[in-house]
């Protein structure tokens, strides 16, 4: 059975409204914040069912003949969610490379909705999830380089996990990477992933990369990686997901850190 595909270039009213899938979804938010400025840094839009049904639920509907419809969809969502509640940091959106067919023409959406909803294009990250496998690196290559061009700063998920590693890095110079959390679990027990997490720190230095640390669950975990150099952290530690809202970090987490 062929699979039809439906790559035709999406008006931004047509995702917000989710024409075309037959399930419906929206977004919560968890912050990405700078330890050492004791703010957010950015918000990281993460889909949610309409009664706040976790992600892996959603993704059990989106399949290869509704991906680009959906990955258009979701960064329509996010934008306009940002713009209603006056996000005033970074926009965190991640985006599947695999739906990502022509950057050029997938990207016109994006910037229709930034217009609209009066979000500035300078305040968004297209984070690279790695829910399947990129085949083509030379593609994904000029998608991260057509997203620079026009304004929007990259990164790369869950670096270290999976199919992100230095190998990727040395064809992908994003703007970020974000560390796995399987790497940071532990860390400060963890004499291994200390070196490894040292070895990371050093490449990105000399390319000029900012380093973000998800996961994070522990002031142990924060203060080993702070002493790594790494400012910018996103974890339950801070802060959980937010549904439809954008959430915040209480004061005594910051001055635990002290």
């Amino acid at each position: 059975m062929i699979v039809q595909k439906d790559f035709r270039e999406l008006g931004c009213a047509e995702c917000a409204g989710g024409s075309g899938l037959d399930f419906g979804f929206t977004m919560a938010f968890q912050p990405i914040v700078n330890i050492d400025t004791r703010e957010v840094y950015a918000q990281e839009a993460l889909v949610r069912g309409l009664n706040n049904e976790s992600a892996g639920e959603v993704f059990t509907r989106v399949n290869d003949s509704n991906r680009y419809r959906f990955d258009q969809a979701c960064r329509v969502k996010a934008i306009q969610l940002a713009a209603q509640l006056g996000m005033n940091s970074l926009l965190s959106i991640n985006f599947m490379p695999n739906a990502v067919y022509r950057p050029e023409l997938c990207i016109r959406t994006t910037l229709e909705a930034a217009k609209t909803y009066g979000f500035p294009i300078e305040r968004m990250i297209f984070e690279i999830t790695e829910a399947e496998k990129v085949e083509d690196h030379e593609h994904l290559r000029d998608i991260v380089e057509h997203y620079k061009q026009r304004g929007f700063l990259t990164a790369i998920d869950d670096f270290g996990a999976g199919y992100s590693g230095l190998n990727l890095l040395a064809e992908l110079q994003t703007d970020l990477i974000k560390l796995d959390m399987a790497l940071i679990r532990d860390i400060d027990k963890h004499k291994g992933r200390q070196a490894i997490t040292r070895g990371i720190m050093q490449v990105c230095s000399e390319l000029s990369i900012r380093v973000i640390a998800e996961g994070v669950e522990s002031r142990e975990e924060v203060m080993v990686l702070r002493d790594f150099g790494i400012v910018l952290f996103q974890g339950y530690y801070f802060a959980r997901p937010a549904f439809r809202t954008q959430a915040t970090v209480p004061t005594e987490v910051y001055d635990s850190l002290a």
